[in-house]
């Protein structure tokens, strides 16, 4: 799945994105950045991502500029 980082907070590692394909929020795992580039994250960057067992996003990654199947475009 790829979206946008809606929202992130550095100093508690909450955030939300938004997924492109059917444009849901989704809120961060609490171990999201475990094992990623990623030190941190900001509003807007695109990232790739997975769903765990409680429907947060997880195993992040850089996400890509090109639309990724966006409903309505």
């Amino acid at each position: 799945m790829q979206g946008v980082v809606k929202a992130y907070d550095p100093s508690s590692g909450d955030g939300v994105i938004m997924c492109d394909s059917d444009m849901n929020d989704y809120e961060l795992a609490p171990n999201a950045l475990d094992g990623s580039i990623f030190r941190m994250l900001r509003q807007g960057q695109r990232v790739i991502f997975q769903l765990n067992a409680n429907k947060q996003a997880t195993q992040l990654s850089l996400g890509s500029e090109i639309d990724m199947k966006t409903p309505g475009y």
